[in-house]
C-alpha cells in the first residue's frame, strides 16, 4: 500500500472519504426531516360532561361512552361504561386484553361461565383489573351506580357465553 506524506495509507484515505460522505449525506437528510416534520397534534382533553353516553333498550340501563379511538376499529381505544344499580353483565369474553379502572362506585367482578353475583369480588374506586384475552367474566353494580374506564386495542367484540339469556341481568340475589 502506498503512503503519502501525511502518514495516512491511501486505502484508509478512501475509507475515510466514503465515511465522511455518508455522514454528511445523513446529516443533510436528518436535517431535512427535522424541518419538514409536521407540527404535533394538539392536546386532547375530555371532561365528563363532554361524554356522549349511548345505550340499547335490552341493556337494562347499561351505557357506554367513547373517550378516544373506536373499539370497533384497529388501534387503541378508551371507553367508559356505566352500570346502573343492580345491573350486571352475564358471562362473556373479549378477544383482546382489556385494562379496567374503577372511577365511581364499587364494581363487582366475577370470572367463569356461571353467573353468580353473590360470589363476585368488589373493587372500589381507583382499583384496577386486567381482563386477559378470552377470559370468561361477568361484572357490574349492586346497590349503586358504577363507572369504569376500559382501555384496549381494537377491534373489540363481546362474545356471550349463553347468548339465549342476553348479556345483562339483575344482580339482586334471592336467598
Amino acid at each position: 500500500m502506498k503512503t503519502i506524506r501525511t502518514g495516512i495509507a491511501l486505502g484508509s484515505l478512501a475509507t475515510l472519504s466514503v465515511a465522511t460522505g455518508l455522514l454528511l449525506s445523513n446529516l443533510t437528510l436528518f436535517g431535512q426531516q427535522r424541518t419538514a416534520a409536521p407540527a404535533p397534534a394538539p392536546v386532547k382533553r375530555v371532561k365528563p360532561e363532554d361524554l356522549k353516553w349511548t345505550s340499547k333498550p335490552e341493556e337494562l340501563g347499561f351505557k357506554t361512552a367513547i373517550v378516544e379511538g373506536d373499539p370497533e376499529k384497529a388501534g387503541i381505544y378508551v371507553i367508559q361504561v356505566k352500570f346502573p344499580p343492580w345491573v350486571m353483565s352475564k358471562p362473556h369474553f373479549h378477544p383482546e386484553a382489556r385494562y379496567a379502572t374503577v372511577l365511581k362506585g364499587t364494581w363487582y367482578t366475577g370470572d367463569g361461565d356461571v353467573f353468580a353475583p353473590d360470589k363476585t369480588v368488589p373493587l372500589k374506586p381507583g382499583s384496577f383489573m386486567l381482563h386477559p384475552p378470552n377470559a370468561h367474566h361477568y361484572d357490574g353494580a349492586k346497590d349503586e351506580e358504577v363507572i369504569i374506564e376500559i382501555v384496549g386495542i381494537g377491534p373489540s367484540k363481546t362474545t356471550r357465553m349463553h347468548p339465549e339469556e342476553g348479556l345483562f341481568a339483575s344482580s339482586k340475589t334471592t336467598k
